[in-house]
């Protein structure tokens, strides 16, 4: 799985734990909601600065995070 497609995943499975909803997401964090879906389906590949935006709005650490994107990764190879 492409680094991209993990952290649409993960990205994915926060927002939806915490009932978001793409445009919520994307309120809380300063982005549209289309950016948001494109993430999400890793058409598009996050910098430092989303991450550590959406981190905040997830309220979650960024080093945690990444750390699931980690995860996943080497989880499906």
């Amino acid at each position: 799985m492409s680094l991209e497609k993990a952290f649409g995943s993960v990205l994915r499975c926060l927002r939806q734990d915490r009932g978001l909803s793409q445009e919520a997401l994307g309120f809380e964090s300063g982005y549209h909601r289309t950016y948001i879906s494109l993430l999400e389906r890793g058409q598009k590949s996050p910098s430092l600065q989303t991450i550590f935006n959406l981190s905040k709005a997830l309220k979650i650490a960024p080093a945690d995070l990444i750390k699931q994107v980690e995860f996943r990764t080497h989880s499906l190879l």
